[in-house]
Parts: C-alpha cells; structure tokens; sequence
C-alpha cells in the first residue's frame, strides 16, 4: 500500500461529503418511518425491518464486491470489475495527489446510495412479503441490477459517457445528465418495485378492503427527515461544497415545496380535501425529480418541474386502482413516476447557466439530449424490471416470497418477529422478547407449571 498523499486534500470539502453521507444514512429511519406509518399497524415493524435490513445487508456486500463492481475499471461500460476494490483495503490511503476528498469517503457516501435505492422497493410489498426471502433478494438485486446500473450511470459505464445505444445522439460524450440518482435510484427501484407487485400479487381484500395508513404522524415525520436528508443526498453529490452544491440545495428547497403543493392542489380539486398525507407524498415527489435535474435548472426551472411531477404523480397513484395492480405505498407512482418526469425533463429545461453545463429543447439545445435522456431512462426501467421479475420468481419457486393468508390476516410483525409496534394493554403488543432473560423466564415457569 502506498504512502498517502494529502497534499491536495481539503478538509471542508471532505467534512461536507462525510456530514453529506450521514444525511443519507439519516434518510434510511425516515424513509423506515414514512413507510411504517403507511402501512396498518400490524405491519409496521416488519416495514421498519424491511428497510433497516437493506441497510444491513448491501453495507456488507458493498465492502466485499459492490464497490468494485460500481468504480471498477469498466468491462465494456456494462460492469466494473468486481475484484479491483475488494474488501476496500486498497482505498484506505489516498494516493492521488490531485485528490480533493479521501477515497474513503466517496465511498461510504455512494454505500448509503446502494441501501437506500433497494430499501426504497420495499414499500411496494408491504404487508405480505416474508423477511427472509426479502433479504436474499436484496442482495441478489442488488448485486445484479444496482451495482452495475450505478456502473453504468456514475462508474464510466455506457449511460454515462454516451456510448452504445447513446452514441448516435451525443456529440460531447457527455452521455445522459443525472446528478444524484434519477435513474440509478428512483427509476431503478420503481421498476423493480412494479416487478414484485406482480410477482407476489394483491393483499388479500385489496381494493375493496380499506387499507389506509395506520399513523400519519409517523408519515410527517418521516416525510420531513427524508427533506432534511435529501439535501445529503442531492448536495453531497457534488462532492465538493462549492458554488454547484449552493445551487443544487436551493433547487432542492422548491422544487420539493412546489411539488408538495401542486399535490394538495390536485387532492383539493379530485376529493375534495388537501390531506397530510397528499403533502408527504408531494415532498417525496419532488425530491425524487428534482435529484436528476438539481444542478441543470434555474430555479425557476426547479419550481416547474416540482409542480409537473407534483400532478402526474398525484394522477399515477390512482393508476394502480384502474390498472389492478396492487403497490402498497405508491413506489411506483411517486419513484418511478417521479423519476422519470425528472430524467426527462432535463431534455426539455436543462440550460447551461445551471453548473453542469447543457442546454435542453427549450432553451435551444435541440432535441438530442431529450433522446438521451429517454433512452437511458427507458433502458434502466426496462433492465431493472426484468431481472427484479426474474429473481422475484425464481426465489417464490424456491423459497416462497409470500406470507401464508393466516399469517397476512394475523399480521407480518407478530409471526415473523414476535412482536407488534404497539402495546396498547398489558395482554397483548410489544416485542415478545422484549424484556432481558424473558424467553428463558417464561421457559422456567412453563417447565414448572408443567412438575
């Protein structure tokens, strides 16, 4: 391991990329608590769970191979090389002298990517999926869809650099403009959400059955972390705390606010009433197109497209009503929807005043980088909505991803985890184990009731 050389480190920059990676990882228990407070009560500690485990487990995964496999040096702009980084050692010195952050740090900031894009799937199954089998396919997904679609993206894959299916379109190799995970994240989980809808099928009574969200200060709260983290997330891509990151955290305050808005207002004039839920719902919308589009809009800019994705993303969680697909917290049409009114529209309002430097249609760019925008959206949808099908069936032939009916009426939390999210009188809720040496009490007293 060679001498690391700090020379060219700075260290604001480097405290803003580490501050930046704990906002994201901050953005794992709200998401845990926007999820949770949607589903009905006797599935919230297994939603909770759900996305925790994610965070568990592709951490683990992106120490050993997933790194590698997103930064590696490329195989044809599909893949990085698996082995390049393995276990990390390599990067614990930084050696490039013209290096403004340690390795370190890049690569912690881009692990808490990876969690959150798989966590991210999981609303979509809520209440009817079992944990073990859950865990197996995050790991799986993760390694055969995430890594090299982030490759592809960030890592000098083909999306990235305009080459293959791009080359036609792009004069610059510039490639398809995503600052922070509009396709890589948001269109990336939302397809594969929509794959698991299908593969696990409807909750039992659903539609007729009403589901609603079990707490919604838990909704709020959880909406509101996911804000606050979100600056992290969009921000801290920059990887540097510059002019491009101010710009992008005020793109990121109205797009959000206008998206959240335009939400209320098509709740108020659909049903009547403008609802907390429409508002959470709305924030989340726009912080997922905005993260694309953050460093290539105006402000102004932010604030249309943040009203765009506010309405169609209001008019698409209706469509699993119409449609008959049953996606329990609205994946699809808050991220998949949401990303890809935010990946497209960069091909309509990008401008090159914004810091990363491209002019859409509108601002008389022509209409290359909407194609370029389309393709790699479609591609990435299309890619991530296969192999999740793929994997989500071969691991309900084998391990079966579906709870047992008694056990979904019963509920996902008591049977798979012993416990319930709240105790509500002294005979029942609350973990089952929650007490240190319980199990072994209650062991003792049944063994002497039984003498």
């Amino acid at each position: 391991m060679g001498e690391e050389v700090t020379s060219a480190i700075s260290s604001g920059d480097t405290a803003w990329v580490l501050t930046s990676a704990a906002l994201v990882m901050l953005m794992l228990p709200g998401l845990a608590l926007f999820y949770g407070g949607m589903t009905r009560a006797k599935s919230t500690l297994n939603m909770m769970m759900m996305v925790f485990g994610a965070l568990f487990l592709v951490s683990i995964l992106w120490v050993f191979y997933g790194f590698s496999m997103f930064y590696g040096t490329s195989q044809g702009g599909f893949i990085g090389d698996p082995t390049e980084f393995f276990g990390l050692e390599s990067l614990m010195a930084t050696t490039d002298p013209e290096a403004i952050i340690p390795d370190m740090s890049f690569v912690a900031f881009q692990a808490l990517f990876a969690a959150i894009t798989v966590a991210l799937i999981a609303g979509a199954i809520a209440d009817r999926a079992k944990f073990a089998t859950w865990m197996v396919f995050g790991g799986v997904w993760a390694t055969l869809v995430y890594f090299p679609v982030a490759h592809w993206v960030w890592g000098g894959g083909w999306i990235g650099e305009g080459t293959f299916l791009l080359s036609p379109f792009t004069e610059d190799g510039t490639g398809v403009i995503d600052f922070a995970g509009g396709t890589a994240v948001h269109i990336n989980a939302g397809a594969a959400a929509l794959a698991l809808v299908f593969v696990l099928g409807k909750r039992l009574g659903w539609p007729k059955t009403p589901m609603k969200p079990h707490n919604l200060t838990l909704v709020m709260l959880g909406a509101g972390l996911l804000w606050f983290g979100w600056f992290g997330f969009n921000a801290g891509s920059e990887l540097a705390a510059d002019n491009a990151t101010a710009v992008v955290f005020m793109n990121t305050i109205v797009a959000t606010a206008a998206a959240a808005l335009a939400w209320l207002v098509v709740e108020k004039i659909r049903d009547g009433h403008a609802t907390s839920l429409g508002a959470a719902s709305g924030v989340v919308a726009g912080l997922v197109a905005i993260t694309p589009a953050c460093a290539s809009v105006t402000p102004i800019g932010a604030i249309i497209l943040g009203v765009v994705a506010g309405v169609l993303c209001a008019l698409a969680v209706g469509l699993k009503y119409k449609l008959g697909y049953d996606d329990s917290l609205d994946v699809v049409g808050v991220h998949l929807v949401g990303g890809l009114v935010g990946t497209l529209m960069i091909g309509f309002i990008a401008t090159d005043v914004a810091p990363t430097a491209a002019n859409g249609l509108f601002y008389g760019g022509g209409f290359n980088q909407l194609i370029v925008q389309t393709i790699g959206a479609l591609s990435v949808m299309v890619y991530a909505f296969v192999m999740a099908w793929i994997i989500g069936k071969i691991l309900d032939v084998t391990m079966g991803f579906r709870v047992d009916e008694d056990e979904e009426v019963a509920g996902v939390d008591l049977i798979t985890h012993g416990e319930s999210a709240y105790e509500l009188n002294s005979t029942g809720g609350g973990g089952k184990f929650a007490g240190v040496g319980q199990a072994a009490a209650e062991k003792s007293e049944k063994e002497g009731a039984s003498a």
